[in-house]
């Protein structure tokens, strides 16, 4: 097992946090936290508590928004026929169900596509755009795709087809003597809040939110009275890609996911309450969590396994037998790819293993058996285990497809670009990518990658970002229900953390069916004793406590301690309120020792 070396900083940032408290009534905890969000405005931190919908920017500030509109007005009242093509993650999908669904409202001849993983690859393709001249579709809108699709796109417009890009992925460049120059597609209009010319004041945001903000803005043009009465369900689509797809829960994201979960706990979605009760979930406690670890991955699943659409026909289910049918098919698919994902991680750490890669600053591996629609997940495992950018190859229908996840130092589309004539095709943004390539060409591109990677040794080390260092005797439940008004959390907007030195392990109970979690009684050096909690690696924490204190010595503490002294161990924990039998307590949970 690997062994990584962590560094602690304690966020040192400044600020008049009894002002704050005073000002916005909390307490100076939790306006040092804020602060370590970094905002540094009174009218940054009321938005942060008390944003709403309102607060959220204007779709007319996105690039081409006007020229988008006026086309898809121009089209519906001329009856043409539009298609919808997403793409086939949970961003790709949600973005469809809120053009498509949207269009109908309007009155619009619209249906979707959604490319097929293995046969079609990602985004926009030829046969797409052959089918789509065939099937008489004279507009087609993209959503999470499309930005580097421009020969598809000059395609379609010599089949006579206009085409609309709504995307948020990189902007495709070329390095010239005066700067980079942009390639934008040549379609009539192209909607992405990453263009270098846009005003768009959070370009951080997913397909969805752009498929979302195009839908707003159609509203306020037509000021239809259903398409204002849907943007509630469409911002529940907006909140649950928002979360999948990863985005930072900052500024405009954070708004749209807390109010987006509002909605989504008393959703009328027949599919989402459907794949809701097959997985166990009360839609009242749903939560950010929920989206992104449970019901995400199921829709993903579909896309990975079989098709996609399997997952857009449930979303939009008009009865619940129809729904309840298509949630078991989705979940039963997702406990399928856990299976095969676990497979494909023991295969990468064998490759790795063999090949001595964690030498490698940029992780190549080629694993040509594994079904190559669970490359992604496999390397984001691998990722989060080594903490270096990885890049999963496998043996697809015609040559290598693969998909990359990065680390905070290492900017994977750019980086890619610089070697861009190793790919037959690629997309991305700066923490993950997809792309194919010639299967002659891996090892070139495995040492062209890590020639030019400019990362060094201080790049790996993962590193723990405490808010606040606090004993265990300051937490109180009311501080844990406090720390609510932070939510929901994410990347971006993680968990607050908190520290303490030197604790005393007295003693340790396994818990749990398989006996993989643990709860310890610990006290400080102030004499307070509590019951410490932890969710991780309990077998590393034993290898850790023997390899300090001596062998045995994980052996002691679940036997009743050490001679009633004490393992010391340096904490740094999360506060959580934990309910049973009705009765509510204060609960510690250990994420990090030392």
């Amino acid at each position: 097992m690997v062994t990584q070396m962590e560094k602690w900083f304690v966020a040192a940032k400044k600020a008049d946090f009894n002002r704050w408290a005073e000002k916005f009534h909390i307490s100076p905890v939790l306006a040092r936290i804020l602060r370590n969000r970094d905002l540094t405005e009174d009218a940054q931190i009321e938005k942060f508590l008390r944003g709403s919908m309102k607060d959220c920017y204007s779709p007319w500030l996105l690039p081409d928004m006007d020229k988008a509109v006026e086309l898809i007005l121009t089209r519906i009242g001329e009856k043409k026929r539009i298609r919808v093509i997403g793409d086939y993650d949970v961003d790709g999908i949600c973005s469809a169900y809120i053009l498509t669904r949207g269009l109908r409202i309007l009155r619009a001849e619209a249906d979707t596509a959604i490319p097929h993983r293995i046969h079609d690859g990602y985004g926009l393709n030829d046969n797409l755009i052959r089918e789509a001249g065939e099937d008489g579709v004279e507009l087609i809108l993209t959503c999470d795709n499309g930005i580097a699709a421009a020969p598809q796109i000059e395609l379609a417009n010599s089949l006579g087809m206009e085409v609309i890009v709504t995307d948020h992925h990189e902007v495709p460049f070329v390095v010239e003597e005066t700067g980079r120059r942009e390639l934008l597609p040549p379609a009539a209009a192209v909607v992405d809040p990453k263009r270098s010319d846009c005003a768009y004041p959070f370009p951080r945001i997913c397909g969805g939110v752009v498929a979302y903000k195009c839908m707003q803005a159609l509203f306020e043009r037509t000021e239809d009275e259903g398409v204002g009465q849907a943007l509630e369900e469409l911002l529940q689509f907006a909140a649950f890609a928002t979360v999948c797809d990863v985005m930072e829960l900052e500024d405009e994201n954070r708004i749209i996911v807390k109010e987006g979960l509002k909605l989504l706990q008393r959703t009328g979605n027949q599919g989402l309450r459907a794949l809701m009760e097959v997985n166990g979930i009360e839609p009242g406690k749903l939560s950010a969590y929920h989206l992104g670890f449970v019901l995400g991955p199921c829709l993903n699943a579909t896309g990975r396994l079989d098709t996609a659409k399997r997952a857009l026909e449930l979303l939009q289910s008009g009865e619940k037998a129809e729904a309840m049918s298509a949630a078991r098919e989705l979940k039963d698919l997702n406990d399928s790819r856990k299976n095969l994902t676990a497979q494909g991680v023991a295969q990468a750490e064998d490759y790795i293993g063999e090949r001595r890669l964690e030498q490698d600053p940029v992780m190549l591996i080629f694993l040509p058996d594994v079904h190559e629609s669970l490359a992604g997940i496999i390397a984001g495992r691998i990722r989060e285990k080594y903490n270096h950018p990885v890049f999963l190859l496998t043996r697809g229908e015609e040559g290598v497809k693969g998909s990359g996840r990065s680390i905070e130092n290492y900017h994977m589309y750019e980086h890619m670009s610089e070697v861009k004539h190793y790919f037959t095709k690629f997309g991305g943004h700066r923490m993950a990518a997809g792309f194919s390539m010639r299967e002659e060409d891996i090892e070139p591109l495995r040492r062209a990658l890590n020639e030019g990677c400019g990362l060094g040794e201080e790049d790996f080390i993962p590193r723990v970002h405490i808010d606040v260092p606090m004993p265990l005797s300051f937490a109180s439940e009311a501080l844990a229900r406090e720390l609510a008004l932070l939510e929901p959390f994410g990347v971006g907007n993680p968990k607050p953390l908190f520290a303490q030195k030197d604790l005393l392990f007295l003693s340790g109970v396994k818990m749990g069916a398989n006996q993989s979690f643990a709860r310890y009684l610990v006290r400080t050096p102030e004499g307070t004793e509590a019951w410490m909690v932890f969710f991780g690696d309990i077998e590393r924490f034993a290898e850790f406590l023997d390899g300090k204190y001596g062998e045995g010595s994980a052996a002691a503490l679940y036997g009743g301690g050490h001679s009633g002294r004490g393992f010391k161990v340096s904490v740094v924990y999360q506060l959580s309120l934990n309910t049973y039998r009705g009765r509510t307590q204060l609960q510690f949970l250990m994420q990090h020792y030392c």
